[in-house]
């Protein structure tokens, strides 16, 4: 398998900046199906699925959000290996029983990260690593035989279960992506620290995050080696060692 087979899963309420980005960083055969507008996939044929960020909360009161959650699990159910990437990675949590709850204010920014450094997600990324985060919920209670892999002072920002993978922040963004979705919190924070994220959206910021780009590879790589090796877990597994 040359090129993965990925179902992605825009979760976002407008598509077109998750599209371009998660196009531009995944090198897989993509077919996305936009959840807020009622697109799910019909079938499980796909080598693996990703699931992008949102401005909703998995907990939220909309229509799209149940049969969401539903697919994935049946998706985790026949062993499809899975990422998340913020709300992704919440959504994930909250369907194999874990906890996500509103932080009561944002991480937002250029932030640190330390992985456990025996993840093959974080193969080849520095023990402590810089990404771009944007969020106001979390994990705050992980699934049952999940294994963190990945946090800062601000909570959970990586896990795996099985064949499913989740990740807080956001390896997807370049500075203009970073830059958009900060001025869209006016009104939600205060001016000072908006122009404060904003100050830090650098060229020197940016290329330290790429480092965690690294997960999209590493994921579509491990995708290709369970497909080589006919693995077929399901959601019952215990966490597998890492190869």
């Amino acid at each position: 398998m040359t090129r993965p087979r990925i179902a992605l899963l825009n979760a976002a309420h407008e598509a077109e900046g998750n599209r371009r980005n998660f196009r531009r960083e995944l090198d897989a055969d993509l077919t996305e199906f936009h959840l807020p507008t009622g697109q799910f996939p019909e079938t499980f044929e796909f080598d693996g699925a990703v699931v992008t960020g949102s401005r909703a909360s998995v907990y939220w009161d909309e229509e799209w959000i149940p049969p969401a959650k539903e697919w994935v699990g049946e998706a985790i159910d026949r062993g499809l290996p899975l990422l998340g990437v913020c709300y992704g990675h919440q959504l994930l949590a909250d369907v194999l029983g874990g906890t996500v709850e509103d932080m009561g204010e944002y991480e937002i920014g250029y932030r640190t990260v330390e992985h456990s450094g025996d993840s093959v997600l974080f193969d080849g990324v520095d023990t402590e690593f810089t990404v771009f985060t944007t969020h106001s919920d979390r994990v705050v209670e992980l699934p049952p035989g999940a294994e963190r892999l990945a946090a800062n002072d601000y909570g959970v920002h990586g896990f795996r279960k099985g064949p499913v993978f989740g990740v807080q922040f956001h390896p997807e963004y370049d500075m203009d992506a970073a830059a958009e979705v900060t001025k869209g919190k006016d009104g939600q924070l205060p001016e000072s620290r908006i122009q404060s994220v904003l100050d830090g959206i650098t060229p020197e910021n940016y290329d330290a995050a790429c480092e965690a780009k690294q997960v999209f590879d590493n994921f579509l790589a491990f995708v290709a080696d369970r497909d080589a090796s006919g693995a077929a877990g399901t959601a019952d597994d215990a966490v597998a060692a890492d190869d």
